[in-house]
């Protein structure tokens, strides 16, 4: 794989290509630039204060009618010196009792992405069509008739370093203290604590969403509501999730061609025509049966080669000698320069049924711009600013960063040798409340967190993570499934199923 696939991948959404520190995450030395956003010897400039507006939304056979929020909250350390401005949207329907209203707070991922993913494109009250992604799409944010406001109030959380959120002390451990896993962690929860208590909210449900790396942070920041800030979960809906990290560095492990060839197969079959999930039973059987146990035998079992060979071409539609050339293992970039090398195209690893023309097709490997995520970039940013501006009357003299690059970069994953992972922590809070309820949605052509990977993870849990109470559901679409009309109201439903749950 390509570095500018690694590259977009992680930028995007989630790690894949992961670096381990053999230092503890405050002892981590910096790297980039000698300074980040609000670390430059200029004083960065003052977040407005909180400001509430009111609004009527018309929907088909609805009308709600809510207060938006835009705002941040200071988080200090133990001398009460600042540290960071963590900004906020905050949606709540008018005339309805706070104590039983529920409210998510809602995460990407990166790490280093803003919220505005999900609020314009999925569960906001405004959205931008994701289906046509190119930069000059209409940024326009319209009413959303698949909002989530029916049944629960939102927040969307943006983590320092991203959207309008900013690191304000000066040096480098307070940065590299947030751009950390537990540190990241710990500053999200305070954030929540300080809006519920802020808010009169503290007695409400609340539940957690989070889309890819958001979909790491959701269980491990569940855990550190209940043993750290004293907040219950009621539930967590979980986007395309990186849940183990393990999966996106091990070079030679088996496991990532299983995993991705249900994905490339899905996306093969769904140019020609309509693919659900119940279509894959056959690639599903084989990518966890034959082609395993066939993988496990090495390259140098020429009858091994020569079976996934046969079967990896003939299920994703790429020229056998390709597939053979690659000993029966189909990597990603391999995949998407192939899957429509014919019409001169190359494909989004974030949803291989969209590409785009390919600008080096005389070479096997380049690096391109992804067409889906540089495709939805400058949309997205520039209607967020316009909710910000028009909408919210909220104007930071700041730049929106819907992607952070250098916090991407600086991450420090941890220490030692572990890698990773929050299945531990969904395994835990499961096991610590028997009310916790769990939604996982994946998107059946991903490939940046193939669904293949979340079912096989999904099986190793034990009885507390029954199918009663993690539902597995996956959709046609992408990384951003909810980019599908169809995707995105399935998903709205389900959601709101989990919602009513006793």
């Amino acid at each position: 794989m390509t570095l500018k696939i690694r590259r977009l991948i992680v930028a995007g959404f989630v790690l894949c290509t992961l670096t381990w520190t053999a230092q503890a995450q405050d002892d981590a030395p910096a790297s980039g630039r000698s300074h980040t956003a609000g670390e430059t010897a200029r004083e960065p400039a003052k977040l407005p204060s909180d400001q509430t507006t009111h609004h009527v939304l018309e929907l088909p056979g609805r009308t709600l009618k809510f207060a938006a929020t835009a705002g941040a909250i200071r988080l200090t350390n133990d001398e009460n010196v600042a540290q960071a401005d963590v900004a906020f949207i905050a949606y709540q329907l008018e005339g309805t009792d706070r104590r039983t209203r529920p409210v998510t707070f809602v995460f990407n991922g990166g790490p280093g992405m803003a919220s505005g993913w999900l609020q314009v494109g999925a569960v906001g009250p405004w959205r931008i069509p994701f289906g046509e992604a190119i930069p000059s799409a209409s940024p326009e944010p319209l009413p959303n008739a698949d909002t989530w406001l029916d049944f629960t109030d939102l927040v969307f959380i943006d983590p320092p370093g991203t959207g309008y959120s900013r690191i304000v002390a000066k040096g480098e451990a307070v940065r590299r203290r947030l751009w950390s896993v537990t540190g990241d962690i710990d500053a999200l929860a305070e954030a929540v604590r300080r809006w519920l208590d802020g808010n009169g909210r503290i007695v409400s449900p609340k539940y957690i969403l989070g889309e890819s790396y958001g979909g790491f942070r959701g269980p491990r920041l569940v855990r550190a509501l209940q043993s750290d800030q004293g907040v219950g979960v009621s539930g967590i809906v979980l986007v395309s999730p990186l849940l183990d990290a393990h999966v996106q560095s091990g070079y030679n492990d088996p496991l990532q061609w299983v995993d991705a060839l249900p994905a490339e197969a899905a996306a093969a079959r769904a140019l020609k025509g309509p693919v659900t999930r119940a279509d894959l039973a056959d690639v599903e059987q084989y990518a966890a049966t034959e082609y395993l146990t066939d993988l496990m035998r090495g390259v140098r079992d020429t009858a091994a080669v020569a079976r996934m060979t046969e079967h990896v071409a003939a299920l994703t539609g790429i020229d056998r000698a390709i597939v053979g050339r690659g000993g029966g293992r189909l990597d990603g970039d391999v995949f998407l320069h192939e899957l429509e090398r014919a019409k001169g195209r190359v494909s989004s690893i974030y949803d291989p049924t969209v590409s785009r023309g390919d600008p080096f097709p005389r070479r096997p490997l380049s690096q391109f711009p992804d067409p889906v995520l540089e495709g939805l970039k400058a949309p997205v940013i520039s209607a967020m600013v316009a909710i910000y501006t028009d909408k919210l009357n909220w104007r930071p003299d700041e730049v929106y960063q819907l992607e952070n690059d250098d916090a991407f970069k600086q991450w420090n994953w941890g220490h030692g040798m572990g890698r990773p992972e929050s299945l531990s922590y969904l395994q835990t809070a499961l096991a610590l409340d028997p009310r916790l309820h769990v939604l996982i949605a994946c998107g059946l052509f991903d490939m940046v967190t193939p669904y293949f990977t979340t079912v096989r993870e999904l099986n190793q849990l034990p009885d507390a993570a029954s199918a009663e109470r993690v539902r597995l559901a996956v959709y046609p679409g992408g990384h951003m499934f909810y980019s599908e009309d169809a995707s995105r109201g399935a998903f709205r439903d389900a959601a709101g199923a989990l919602f009513r749950t006793p």
